[in-house]
């Protein structure tokens, strides 16, 4: 099974998405990681992608995605699908396997979470294309995320909610 998280910068999709992965005993795999340096130094220079910059990034997470679906284990992916042409090859062939996890969380706690985090490519001031970006998916489970909604009982929901059970190591 494939679980992707999704949503704009400063949702929690790789908090939230690293201990999904752990309490599964899933592999993580961190989007962002699979952008090319030209994508990391135009969102530096706060030059928002466009969906040709965009294109080899999701291809390049669905080939890892194909890989790990290839040796049988499952995967949590942190990955922004703000579009449903992005959601579409990030699913490749493998819509049944996949289920989409959109964090929703206000403008206003999104953005002070922006700028408190520091080191990260994506900066505060992109938010607003981000959000203008974002196509609301229809299938997806939609969780809405509070500033104080705790990391342990959003995985805990999204577990109960997809049914999601760990994996036995060596199984």
């Amino acid at each position: 099974m494939i679980v992707i998280l999704m949503g704009v910068a400063g949702s929690g999709k790789t908090t939230v998405g690293q201990q999904l992965a752990k309490r599964l005993n899933w592999q993580f795999i961190e989007g962002d990681r699979f952008h090319s340096q030209a994508n990391v130094e135009k969102m530096r220079r706060g030059e928002p992608l466009t969906d040709v910059d965009r294109r080899p990034w999701l291809k390049a997470i669905r080939t890892e995605i194909e890989r790990v679906q290839a040796s049988g284990g499952s995967v949590v992916v942190a990955c922004s699908a703000l579009k449903k042409d992005y959601r579409a090859v990030l699913a490749g062939k493998s819509h049944d396997a996949i289920k989409f996890v959109y964090l929703k969380v206000t403008p206003a706690v999104l953005r002070s979470r922006l700028i408190q985090r520091s080191g990260h490519f994506m900066k505060a001031d992109m938010l607003e294309g981000q959000l203008a970006t974002l196509e609301t998916p229809a299938n997806a489970l939609v969780m809405d995320v509070k500033a104080e909604t705790a990391v342990a009982a959003l995985v805990e929901q999204i577990c109960l909610r997809l049914n999601l059970v760990a994996d036995v190591p060596g199984e």
